[in-house]
C-alpha cells in the first residue's frame, strides 16, 4: 500500500451548472491539501461558505456548500498549485521513497495544470512554418483589432471605420482629449459586473469578479447582499459613495470583508452583519500599509479585527495599517479587536485615529477596543468607546499580550461600574494621556501591577510615571506615597509606598521589609508615631535587615530611612543609629585608628598599650576620641602616641575599671579635655 497519492491522467478542472438544490459536488482529480482547490461561482473565487473533503486521496474528493448555489450558477472546481519547490534532499542522507514520490507527484500535477491552461490558449497549428508570432507592441495595438497579414502574421487593424471613435475632454485649462474607453476604465463599478444593489439578489460574485478584474472598484448607492466573504488582495481600492453604499451579510457565519494583502484602500461605504465586519490578516503576503477611512460597520459580532498570525504557515505580519474615522456601531462582542489566532507575530504599530465603538443598545459582551495581543505602539488617538453598561467588560481593554500600547485623548463612557480602561496582568508599558472617564467604573482598573504610565489620566491621581529618569528637575510641591499603619504583632511592607507612619500603641510590632533583591533602588522610611513604650522592630524578609541587623524604634518620632541596592538594605538617615563605638579585648600594643569616636578597651589578659597616631597625622588633626577601661583587672592600659610624647606630654595610665580619657589633636599635640 502506497503512502502517497497517485496522479491519474485526469484534467485538474471540472465544471457544473447548478440546479439550485444540489449542495455537494465531486472532483475526480487528487489534491494535496484543501488549499490546492480553487472554488469559483460564475468565475469568482470563493473563500468561505463550503467544506472540502478528500485531500490526499488519489480518486479526488468533494465540495459541500453551506447552502446550495443559485440555479444556473456555473461552478468550477480547479486544482491550482503554487509552482515552487521549497525543500531539498540532504546530501548523504537517507533516500526516502515516500519523499521522492511526493515530489514527483507534485511535479506531474504542476505539469497537468500548465497543460490544462495551455489547452485554453490560442495557438498556431503545428503545420505552420515558423514566422512572426509576436503581437504588435502596446502603443501600436491600442484601440485596434487583431488581424493577420498575407503571411499569416498578427497585425493591428484600424477599427475607426467600424466603431465610433468617442472621445472625452474634461473642462478646464490644460485638459486633453481622451478616448471614452480610457475614461470609463479609470474606475469600474460593481454594477458593471452584474451587481444589482437591491438588498435581495446575491451580489457576492459580481463584487468578487470586479475586484479580480480591476484594481479600483466603485460601489454606487444601494444595498449589496453578500453570502460569503469578499477578499480584497494587495494594491486594490474599494470605494463607495458614502453611507448609502452598503455591503450587507446574509448571516453572522462568515466575515464580510477580509483584507489579505498590502496597500489596500477602503473608503466611504457601510458594512452590515457578519461574524467579523472587516478583518485584516495576511494571506500570501504581508498585511501592511492598508488605509481604511470613513467606513461604518453595523451589527457585526466583531466590527474590526486585526489578526497577526496570517492564514498560511508563513504567518504574514499585520503592521502599520491606518484607520481614520471608522465607526463600529452595535458590535455584539468587540468593536475593534487586535489578537493572534496562532503562531507568528502580533499585530504591531497599527494606527487608529478618530475611531468610535458605540454599543447603541446592543449587548456588547467584550470591549469597545480590545488589544488582546499587540505590540510596539499600536496607537489610538482621539478614539471613543461607548459600551453597554450591563454586559461589557471595559471601554478600552488591554489584554495580557499587549505591549507598549498608546491611548491618546481617549473618551470612555458606560454605566454600572464598567472600567474606563482595564489593564490585565501581563500587559506592559501602556501609556495613557488625557483620559476622559465618563463611565461609572474605575478610571484605570489596573491588574498589571503598575505596568503603565499616565498623564492627566486616572482617579484620584491623574499622573503616574514609570521608570523615569530626571537629570535636572524643579519640584514646586512633592508628595510622598504614604501608608498609615496602626497594628501590633507583625506586618509586611511592599514597594507600593515609600513612607510608613507606624503606630504600635496596641502592642509591640515587627515591621518586615521586602527582600532587598525584590526592591532594587527602593527607598523606604519608617517612623514611630505613638507615645507608647511598645517597641517597633524592623526586619527583612529572608535577609539580615537594615545595615545587616534588626533596627529598633522605641520612642515617639523615632525614624529610619533605608535604601536597597538589590543585595541588602542600607540605613541612610536615622535618629536611632547605633553608637560610633569599637570594642577591643587584648594585651600588648593596640594602635588606635581613629575610625570611631569611642574605644571601649579591656586589658583582662595583660597590660595594654593603646597608641594614638601622631598628632599631625591627617586623620588626627581636629579629632576628638574617648578611650575607657572596661575590665576589673589591675592590668594597666597606657595611652601613648606614635612617635610622640602622648596626651599632655606623657603616657596616660588607666588603672581601674571605668577610668576614661578624652583627648583632641590640634595638629601639633594631643591634649586631654576630660579624664575620670
Amino acid at each position: 500500500m502506497t503512502s502517497h497519492i497517485k496522479i491519474p491522467a485526469v484534467a485538474p478542472l471540472i465544471s457544473y451548472v447548478c440546479n439550485g438544490t444540489q449542495d455537494s459536488f465531486s472532483f475526480p482529480f487528487p489534491i494535496f491539501a484543501s488549499e490546492d482547490l480553487c472554488v469559483k461561482l460564475n468565475g469568482a473565487e470563493q473563500v468561505s461558505g463550503f467544506t472540502i473533503t478528500g485531500a490526499g486521496e488519489s480518486v479526488g474528493g468533494s465540495v459541500t456548500f453551506d447552502s446550495s448555489p443559485v440555479m444556473d450558477t456555473v461552478l468550477t472546481l480547479e486544482r491550482v498549485l503554487k509552482i515552487e519547490r521549497m525543500t531539498d534532499f540532504l546530501e548523504g542522507g537517507d533516500f526516502s521513497a515516500d519523499a521522492i514520490n511526493t515530489e514527483l507527484d507534485y511535479m506531474v500535477a504542476s505539469i497537468q495544470q500548465i497543460g490544462r491552461e495551455n489547452d485554453t490558449a490560442l495557438r498556431f497549428p503545428d503545420t505552420d512554418i515558423a514566422g512572426q508570432k509576436v503581437l504588435p507592441d502596446l502603443i501600436n495595438r491600442r484601440y485596434k483589432g487583431l488581424g493577420f497579414d498575407g503571411n499569416g502574421n498578427p497585425v493591428a487593424l484600424d477599427l475607426s471605420g467600424a466603431t465610433p471613435g468617442a472621445t472625452f475632454t474634461a473642462s478646464g485649462t490644460g485638459a486633453g482629449e481622451r478616448a471614452i474607453q480610457d475614461k470609463l476604465a479609470d474606475m469600474v463599478s460593481v454594477k458593471d459586473f452584474g451587481a444589482v444593489g437591491d438588498g435581495i439578489q446575491d451580489d457576492t460574485i459580481a463584487i468578487q469578479n470586479a475586484l479580480a478584474a480591476h484594481d479600483a472598484v466603485f460601489i454606487p448607492n444601494g444595498v449589496y447582499l453578500t453570502t460569503s466573504t469578499i477578499q480584497v488582495a494587495a494594491n486594490k481600492t474599494l470605494i463607495g459613495a458614502g453611507q448609502m453604499s452598503i455591503l450587507r451579510g446574509s448571516s453572522s457565519l462568515f466575515n464580510i470583508i477580509e483584507v489579505v494583502g498590502d496597500y489596500v484602500t477602503l473608503s466611504l461605504f457601510r458594512i452590515e452583519q457578519g461574524n467579523v465586519g472587516l478583518k485584516l490578516s495576511g494571506k500570501d503576503r504581508p498585511c501592511v500599509q492598508n488605509s481604511i477611512s470613513d467606513i461604518t460597520i453595523w451589527q457585526a459580532q466583531i466590527a474590526v479585527q486585526l489578526d497577526g498570525s496570517g492564514s498560511t504557515a508563513a504567518h504574514q505580519p499585520c503592521y502599520w495599517n491606518n484607520f481614520d474615522r471608522v465607526l463600529a456601531a452595535q458590535p455584539f462582542v468587540h468593536g475593534f479587536h487586535l489578537y493572534r489566532s496562532g503562531g507568528g507575530d502580533t499585530p504591531n504599530a497599527n494606527k487608529f485615529h478618530a475611531c468610535r465603538a458605540y454599543s447603541l443598545g446592543a449587548t456588547t459582551s467584550g470591549a469597545g477596543f480590545y488589544v488582546e495581543e499587540g505590540s510596539f505602539n499600536n496607537s489610538f488617538l482621539d478614539c471613543e468607546a461607548n459600551v453597554n453598561g450591563t454586559t461589557a467588560q471595559a471601554c478600552f481593554w488591554l489584554g495580557a499580550g499587549s505591549n507598549k500600547t498608546l491611548l491618546i485623548n481617549p473618551y470612555a463612557e458606560s454605566t454600572n461600574e464598567v472600567p474606563n480602561v482595564r489593564l490585565d496582568d501581563g500587559s506592559i508599558e501602556t501609556a495613557i494621556y488625557n483620559l476622559l472617564s465618563a463611565s461609572n467604573g474605575a478610571a484605570i482598573y489596573d491588574l498589571s501591577g503598575g505596568e503603565y504610565s499616565a498623564y492627566n489620566a486616572g482617579f484620584p491621581y491623574k499622573n503616574k510615571f514609570q521608570r523615569s529618569i530626571a537629570n535636572d528637575m524643579t519640584v514646586t510641591l512633592q508628595r510622598y506615597d504614604t501608608e498609615y499603619i496602626d497594628a501590633s504583632g507583625s506586618i509586611s511592607l511592599d514597594t507600593s509606598h515609600s513612607v510608613h507612619l507606624v503606630s504600635s500603641f496596641g502592642g509591640a510590632l515587627e515591621v518586615e521589609l521586602p527582600h532587598a533583591g525584590d526592591a532594587v533602588g527602593v527607598e523606604m522610611s519608617v517612623k514611630k508615631t505613638d507615645s507608647s513604650s511598645n517597641l517597633i522592630t524592623i526586619t527583612e524578609d529572608g535577609g539580615n535587615g537594615p545595615d545587616g541587623r534588626h533596627y529598633y524604634l522605641g520612642a515617639e518620632n523615632d525614624f529610619v530611612t533605608m535604601l536597597s541596592n538589590g543585595a541588602e538594605w542600607f540605613v541612610t538617615s536615622s535618629n536611632r543609629a547605633p553608637g560610633n563605638t569599637r570594642f577591643f579585648d587584648g594585651s600588648g600594643l593596640y594602635d588606635v585608628d581613629l575610625a570611631v569616636d569611642t574605644y571601649l578597651l579591656s586589658s583582662f589578659g595583660g597590660a595594654l598599650e593603646a597608641r594614638l597616631p601622631p598628632a599631625d597625622a591627617p586623620e588626627a588633626v581636629g579629632r576628638t576620641v574617648t578611650l575607657k577601661k572596661t575590665d576589673v583587672s589591675s592590668n594597666v592600659i597606657t595611652i601613648t602616641e606614635q612617635g610622640g610624647s602622648g596626651p599632655d606630654g606623657y603616657g596616660q595610665p588607666l588603672n581601674s575599671q571605668y577610668n576614661a580619657i578624652t583627648v583632641v589633636s590640634d595638629g601639633g599635640s594631643w591634649w586631654i579635655i576630660g579624664k575620670f
